[in-house]
């Protein structure tokens, strides 16, 4: 797909220019403690095109070292772009901010929006000419709180992109994401059983993911290669925040993710953020420790990594682990049986009459609780999705759905009907609701 970032010093309007264009959509779960994060990262769908969009910190004009990261990490964000949108604030002057951000886009070569944020009336439409000082061919003015203008922003962003096409519809497509270093590529390798070109030949440019396809017990799948985009520099390497863009547009792209953990370095919270993503995605996820040919007593070292593990993880505790050295291919074999696992567990239907029965079982063991005298009844159940299976109940009242009580519910679901592997949605509607 292609991409798009949002570039342009503070306060200029960029993270509500990037909500008006995500349409904020709803994680699957919950925020929990420490997977609490800076959505970087949206896909946006527009007339049954898509494109990803990625948010950046405000580059300031002062030379400090926190300015200096927000410019890495821009730099990067330019670098997997198709397309800049420079956002400027169309109340203000043009300052030394704004020529730092201008030079830098006049650098790269990309093609360059410059959007006009804050313009929410025909008066202040005049004060986009001003703009046309930074050298730019196209200025679009558009109101971020009045969501003024972005029709016009999305038909420009959308021209040359074809509408969205199924392909391989049929066949098990899975990446591995983690972050830089963790053996992603190696175990690719190892699960192709031949050695790829990683690395771009020519020095500082990047190149899509790449998707592979391979045989595994008489059946085609394909891999996709999110390391393939890896750039010579700083940038790449030590920007842990940003190598979730990298995985991204595999994520999008893939029906199971597994997180790969680095065994010699541990467990660490940017995992967490990583695998947060293809959560929210509502992909299957396989938890991969690699580089297991480091540990000394793997015997007893695995039980306490299960142990550790499972407390890290306890947000997710439907994910399977495997442990692997793609070095040595010892465990290797493990692997792609929890991959086909995640797979068919995302893409289960299970049968209404089985479902109620079920979720009839669950009440009667377990009352909702009363809430001012009044007590959450459920009348129906039905699964109305699946990558990830999604459940929707018919009730009364579905603002006395307690959050306590809705994990009980998808508990007992788990309980009854194999669901490792993958997240679920449950939705609850009045039954007043069409």
């Amino acid at each position: 797909m292609k991409t798009v970032s949002l570039i342009g010093k503070p306060n200029v309007g960029k993270s509500s220019i990037f909500n008006r264009l995500i349409k904020e959509k709803k994680s699957i779960i919950l925020s929990e403690p420490g997977i609490t994060r800076d959505r970087i990262y949206g896909i946006v769908e527009y007339k049954n095109k898509k494109f990803n969009l990625i948010d950046t910190g405000g580059i300031h004009g002062d030379d400090d070292d926190f300015n200096k990261d927000i410019i890495m990490q821009a730099e990067l964000a330019i670098d997997e772009s198709d397309l800049i949108l420079f956002v400027v604030d169309g109340l203000e002057n043009i300052d030394d901010a704004d020529k730092k951000v201008r030079n830098m886009l006049k650098k790269s070569g990309k093609e360059v929006i410059v959007l006009v944020n804050k313009i929410d009336n025909e008066k202040r439409k005049e004060n986009i000419y001003a703009y046309y000082e930074l050298g730019f061919e196209t200025i679009l003015p558009v109101s971020a709180e009045h969501n003024l203008g972005f029709n016009e922003l999305l038909d420009l962003i959308t021209k040359d992109i074809n509408e969205v096409e199924e392909q391989d519809e049929d066949i098990l497509k899975f990446c591995f994401i983690g972050r830089p270093n963790v053996g992603k590529s190696s175990l690719i390798n190892a699960l192709l059983n031949e050695d790829r070109a990683i690395v771009s030949e020519v020095a500082g440019t990047t190149r899509d993911a790449v998707d592979t396809r391979f045989t595994y017990d008489k059946n085609d799948y394909i891999v996709i290669d999110t390391a393939g985009m890896r750039k010579k520099g700083r940038i790449y390497e030590t920007v842990e925040k940003y190598s979730l863009l990298r995985s991204m547009k595999a994520i999008d792209r893939s029906d199971v993710c597994v997180l790969v953990i680095d065994a010699s370095t541990g467990i660490i919270e940017h995992d967490k953020h990583i695998l947060s993503y293809a959560m929210d995605a509502g992909k299957g996820i396989v938890i991969c420790v690699n580089k297991w040919d480091t540990v000394k007593d793997p015997d007893t070292e695995i039980k306490k990594w299960k142990t550790e593990l499972e407390v890290y993880f306890k947000f997710v505790p439907y994910i399977n682990f495997v442990f692997t050295s793609a070095k040595t291919k010892k465990r290797l074999h493990t692997l792609m049986p929890e991959v086909i696992k995640a797979y068919e567990n995302n893409n289960k239907e299970i049968k209404t009459s089985l479902l109620n029965d079920v979720i009839t079982d669950a009440v009667s063991l377990h009352e909702p609780p009363s809430y001012k005298g009044k007590r959450l009844k459920i009348y129906f159940v039905s699964q109305t999705g699946s990558k990830p299976p999604k459940f929707t109940f018919n009730v009364n009242n579905k603002n006395l759905v307690h959050f306590s009580y809705e994990r009980y519910l998808e508990n007992k679901i788990r309980e009854a009907f194999d669901l490792v592997g993958t997240p679920i949605i449950l939705q609850f509607k009045n039954r007043s609701e069409e």
